[in-house]
């Protein structure tokens, strides 16, 4: 893969340029506290920034008895960055800035023919598109940044073999080469729960927290962990691993690897909880679901929320259920991994209160160490828009590196 083009002249002011990305609007005064250089040095790199075009003057701070200091962040429109979220059920593109405001973003359905090659093609034309509508030089494009479902080989530049895609040929796809070729720009890519924690990270208060855990609920489960502000990395892709936690042994199997039981991926997944629907109005249940549908088959996860929303008490159990198991999942990753924030994503978390407050409730009733330990809940601040924005952080975040 291309490396991306930084331009900062050396390894000093990449870290002044991290400390005014992380803290800024910042003064001369606590960056010398945060950077460790002398004022000379500080000066000199300042104004390299400046002139270059990286950093910009911004306003006056408070005063602490003398004259207000000068601030300083990072101008904004610089550079560009895109991020590129490949789900399962759609695809998105975004174009953001260099403090990650989202500029413009245009998506895709995931539907049985949108192969590697067909997507790529049109993301090829948007990068384009986007670029042309806001008067954007391919040189002055940082990179491309993509968040996809795992597994993934960050190496490589691969999407390996990931679950539920609609469409064939999702199979060791050698995707940031394929999209290097067609834009002529550095492609990196990483799996989507990393990116979306980098994103919503960057979105909230990079300075107030920095061990965050992040699990996304859907189609399946997808977790992401950061230590000390760092994503933390295993040996093999880890992104799938927290609906692979044993929490019953004679539980049912994975919904696709059959092998394996009781995993909390069997109870907590929107296929699980269409096909718990499915079997009990086979059952004789009774549900506003029959009155909607002819046959038990058609329902899906639309028709369910539709459901709960209308106070249905079948699927409400079913919920509620399955916020309870998730909770214990949650439980088990606070008891080990001990994070200040947790930020809960996903359409299971999104669509409805019911899902969100019962598996936070749960989890913090088995916590270790509660109620001292008093960990924090979100649903974050991106919401669909988090793997796709944490995509472009990651490209920016390349430029101090």
């Amino acid at each position: 893969m291309r490396e991306i083009g930084n331009c900062l002249p050396n390894p000093k002011a990449k870290r002044l340029f991290a400390a005014i990305r992380r803290h800024g609007p910042v003064s001369k005064f606590d960056l010398q506290k945060l950077c460790g250089l002398t004022p000379s040095t500080l000066t000199r790199l300042l104004d390299e920034l400046c002139a270059a075009g990286w950093i910009e003057e911004h306003g006056l701070g408070e005063s602490s008895g003398g004259r207000r200091p000068v601030l300083y962040r990072i101008r904004p429109r610089h550079r560009w960055a895109f991020g590129l979220d490949i789900s399962r059920t759609y695809s998105k593109l975004v174009l953001c800035d260099l403090t990650l405001e989202k500029i413009d973003s245009v998506a895709w359905l995931m539907t049985g023919e949108m192969t590697p090659d067909v997507l790529t093609d049109l993301v090829a034309r948007a990068v384009s598109e986007l670029s042309e509508r806001h008067n954007i030089k391919r040189s002055r494009i940082l990179g491309l940044g993509i968040g996809a479902v795992g597994p993934v080989d960050r190496n490589s530049g691969t999407i390996l073999n990931p679950l539920y895609f609609p469409a064939a040929g999702w199979n060791n796809v050698p995707i940031c080469a394929m999209l290097e070729r067609l834009l002529s720009v550095p492609v990196l890519i990483d799996n989507g729960a990393n990116t979306a924690l980098l994103g919503e990270y960057w979105a909230g208060a990079p300075n107030e927290y920095r061990h965050v855990l992040y699990v996304r609920a859907g189609v399946g489960l997808r977790s992401a962990m950061m230590s000390n502000g760092q994503l933390v990395y295993g040996a093999v892709d880890m992104e799938g691993a927290v609906g692979h936690m044993i929490i019953q042994t004679d539980g049912p199997p994975h919904p696709v690897r059959r092998h394996v039981f009781g995993c909390l991926e069997s109870f907590v997944s929107i296929p699980v909880l269409e096909r718990q629907a499915i079997s009990r109005i086979k059952q004789g249940r009774r549900t506003v679901l029959t009155e909607w549908i002819d046959q038990p088959e058609r329902v899906d996860f639309p028709l369910l929320i539709r459901a709960l929303q209308a106070d249905d008490p079948m699927v409400a159990e079913l919920f509620v259920q399955a916020a309870t198991y998730f909770g214990i999942g949650l439980s088990n990753l606070l008891n080990i991994l001990h994070p200040e924030l947790v930020i809960l994503g996903g359409p299971l978390i999104a669509t409805n209160e019911l899902f969100y407050r019962t598996c936070t409730q749960v989890a913090l009733k088995n916590a270790l160490y509660y109620p001292d330990y008093q960990v924090l809940f979100s649903r974050g601040n991106l919401s669909d828009d988090a793997i796709a924005i944490g995509a472009a952080a990651a490209v920016v975040s390349r430029v101090s590196e």
